[in-house]
């Protein structure tokens, strides 16, 4: 046992100094570092963003369907979210994204749960009209210490490629 609650996980691959369109092919794995949200944090977070008693009274979420304070999935995405950029992932080459897909939340987060996200890459594209990017298709998943699925959502996100390319040519094999 390594003393990495998320050892079970599948490897990940590890972050250059910057990620660039041709740095990622089907099946990549990346990994953010783990984080865990405080109750002061949820109830912080909750009253300005997302202002529903099971985020923001500790007595009304005991009695809500929840049995206490969990935090708000926006939360839960934002901050793992911003673990992994912060980790490296398409640092130098990221350009954005025109949106999320598939949205779920699937376990509620309390108080103190550990948390990790991975993305895994399931598809690339060339861009068929800009020269300087392509296209990465992501599955993102964040799973808490116990083995659960927190949440899940897919994206595209636009990565900037090293060099300009013909667009015309296929992606790089995978």
């Amino acid at each position: 046992m390594s003393g990495d609650p998320f050892d079970w996980l599948p490897p990940a691959k590890p972050f250059g100094r910057e990620q660039f369109f041709e740095d990622f092919a089907p099946g990549d794995v990346f990994r953010a570092k783990p984080l865990s949200l405080t109750e002061a944090e949820i109830v912080e977070f909750a009253r300005r963003y997302d202002p529903q008693p099971f985020h923001t009274d500790k007595a009304a979420a005991a009695k809500s369907q929840f049995g206490g304070l969990i935090a708000s999935g926006l939360q839960v995405m934002a901050a793992t979210f911003a673990s992994l950029i912060e980790a490296g992932f398409v640092r130098g080459g990221g350009m954005g994204s025109p949106g999320l897909d598939e949205v779920r939340w699937h376990q509620p987060t309390r108080p103190g749960d550990l948390l990790v996200m991975q993305a895994r890459v399931t598809g690339i594209k060339n861009s068929g009209t800009r020269t300087d990017r392509g296209y990465v298709t992501l599955a993102f998943e964040v799973f808490n210490q116990k083995r659960e699925r927190v949440m899940s959502y897919s994206c595209i996100e636009i990565v900037k490629r090293r060099a300009a390319v013909d667009v015309s040519s296929p992606a790089p094999a995978a």
